[in-house]
This record gives structure tokens, sequence and C-alpha cells, in this order.
């Protein structure tokens, strides 16, 4: 199961599994699938269509997921099985609506979040588009930044060329190319032309504007499908984003939870570390839910204001981690000992996280019980 493939995290010599993890819209995870380590996303929604099916029923699900995992067949079949499905697309099919990108009929879900609703005549899947001003700064300033580095490169070997430094025509042909090959974000807004002139070979380029346009007319722009029916861009847009929960998901897996490194040689304890994470953030995400349910339980800001963002569940553990259980031994005088169980004295903090949590510690120990405190803190 163990291979090596498409690696997330830029560790090509790093041998991995793929894990499916499947989740409702609060974040709760009621199913999980392993994969080997060069199986792709795309590939894996048949097995998760039929495992999910197998175990919970064929229910009319509405299926969320990124662009990702989108291909026309795994759409096809959820739409064989009478699914429902909402999913991102990818970025190149968003050049058929550049004339929805430019009008200014956008409705307005968010200070900085923008969408749009397009149907398409030709078929039953409803459009989405959406923007955000903080995504098209962002990806305006990487375009900038990747410009004004291909516009030194080029000034610089027009320079070269100008001087006379370099004057081998071959090798005049192959160093635009070379530059354009560095800087593959933006090597489509430039026009190259490498002529010669009575002075000599002249280097020249320039910006393709249709191409800028129409850059800057998506930047900060992505595209929705879904067959859902009757409902407003804005509340398939708040469908789409239940993904964070998904996406919290790994990352408390991967955090947190530690999910990796392996270090396990048998599949079957690699699955049984698997599983044991699996539990781990289904008591995870519990932990977070009763916290978030609860406005008494907030994290003091630096100020020592009340935040009012509820406490994480990183927090309410390190919190709780620092009650103990410790043995008190009184010798007698015939030689024996008495020996009391006693917790620690809980903070002020940690009894108002006990208490919005319902949780009470008993004032005594017994020796011989099943479960014992320190078992149930941690």
């Amino acid at each position: 199961m163990v291979r090596r493939g498409y690696s997330r995290d830029h560790k090509p010599d790093c041998e991995q599994l793929v894990i499916a993890l499947i989740v409702n819209n609060e974040g709760f995870s009621f199913s999980y699938e392993t994969f080997d380590g060069n199986r792709t996303d795309v590939s894996t929604m048949e097995t998760i269509l039929r495992m999910v099916e197998r175990k919970y029923g064929k229910a009319r699900r509405i299926w969320v997921f990124d662009r990702g995992i989108v291909s026309e067949e795994n759409l096809a079949a959820i739409r064989k099985r009478d699914g429902q499905y909402l999913t991102g697309t990818p970025r190149s099919q968003m050049k058929r609506f550049e004339e929805e990108l430019v009008k200014e009929d956008w409705t307005r879900v968010r200070p900085e979040v923008e969408v749009k609703k397009v149907a398409i005549p030709e078929g039953e899947e409803t459009y989405i588009l959406c923007r955000t001003s903080g995504r098209k700064e962002k990806e305006k300033a990487i375009r900038s930044r990747f410009s004004n580095s291909m516009e030194t490169a080029l000034k610089g070997l027009e320079k070269t060329i100008a001087t006379g430094r370099l004057k081998d025509r071959n090798r005049m042909e192959r160093r635009p190319g070379k530059i354009q090959a560095r800087h593959p974000q933006v090597n489509d807004l430039y026009d190259l032309d490498l002529r010669d002139t009575a002075e000599g070979v002249r280097l020249s380029w320039q910006m393709k504007e249709d191409r800028r346009n129409w850059r800057e007319s998506r930047e900060g722009a992505y595209l929705l499908r879904t067959n859902l029916k009757a409902e407003t861009a804005e509340e398939l847009w708040s469908k789409y984003m239940q993904l964070t929960e998904a996406e919290a998901s790994f990352r408390a897996l991967k955090s947190e939870l530690s999910v990796r490194p392996l270090f396990h040689q048998l599949e079957a304890r690699v699955k049984a570390h698997v599983m044991a994470a699996f539990l781990g953030y289904a008591l995870w995400v519990t932990l977070k839910h009763l916290l978030k349910r609860r406005p008494a339980l907030t994290k003091p800001s630096a100020t020592g204001v009340n935040d009012t963002q509820p406490m994480s569940p990183m927090r309410a553990i390190a919190l709780l981690s620092t009650l103990q259980s410790a043995d008190i031994v009184l010798p007698t005088t015939d030689g024996r000992e008495i020996r009391l169980r006693r917790i620690t004295e809980p903070t002020a903090e940690q009894k108002s996280l006990l208490q919005q949590l319902g949780i009470s510690l008993p004032e005594h120990l017994q020796f011989n019980r099943e479960c014992s405190v320190d078992s149930a803190i941690a």
C-alpha cells in the first residue's frame, strides 16, 4: 500500500499512502478509506461511492468536493445513482464565461465575496462564478512578481546581445526559451521577437493586451458547477464552503493528531495506525463542537478581554493536561502505610472549563477501580 506518488508536501522521496476522509457539513467524520500511495485522487471516487452506499444505504446525498476529484466520469457516476453534487472546476473552464466575468451583476454575499449564478441552456447543470477580493490581490501580486522577474531576465538578455557579449545565433534563440521555461506562470503573456537589424541582432518583447485583460478579469475568481435546482448563488456558495470542514479535518490529522510519519513495516499495522488516528479525530471534532456550542468557553485575549472565538480543542487539552492525580502515603507506627489518592486542585480556568463541559472530578479515588482518573483525563 505504501508507494511513492504525487506528494502535496513536496517530498517525492518519501513513500506515502492516500487517505480519503468523508465528513458531513459539521466536520463529523463517519467513514474513511485507504488507498495505495500512487493512487490519484480522481480515481478514488467510484470506490468511495460504493463504500458509502454499502455501509449507509443509497440516500439522496449532496456530494461536495474540490476540483481535484472532478472528472466527467465521476460526475456521470453520481448522476447514474440519482445523486447530487456541488464541485469546483478547473480554471481553464472559466474561459467560456469570459463575458460574465466583466459584467457588473454580481451579488455580494460577504464584504469580500461576490457570486453570480450562470445557467447553461443546453445542459441540466448550473454554474456559479465566485470571486474574492483577498484572493484577487494575492493572485495579482503573484503575477506581478513573476512578470517583473521575467522582464528583468529579458532586459539582461537584451543588454547581453546589444553589447556583443553573446554572438552565437543558436544560443541567442535558446536563451529566450529558457527564460520562458523558468516563468511558466506568465510566459503566455508575452510576444518575443529576435530579429536581424542594421545594427545587429535585437531582442524585443511586448505584453499581449488581450491575455493580460483576461488574466486580470479572472484573478480572484473560481467556478463551481452543480446539478442542484432551485437554490440561490449564495446558498450554493455556502454549501461549497463546507469543504473548509474537510480541510480542517486533514489539518488536525496531520498536525495535532500526528497521523504521520509512519514507522510500521506491515500493512495491517499501517491500517491500524490510520484507524487510531481516525478514532482520535472523531473525539477531536466532538470536543471541538462541545466547545463551540458553549459560548461561555472563550479564550482570553492578550488584552484580558474574552475573545468571541471558542477555545480550540488543542488549548482545552493542554489546559486539562496539568490536572494530575497523586498518592499521599502516610506511614503508621506499626510499619504499615495509609495510601490516599487525590487530584491536584484545578485552577479557576480549569474549573470553568470542566463546569462548561459537564465534567466533575471526584473527591476520593479508589485503587481497585478499572478506570482510574489518570486514564479518564488522558
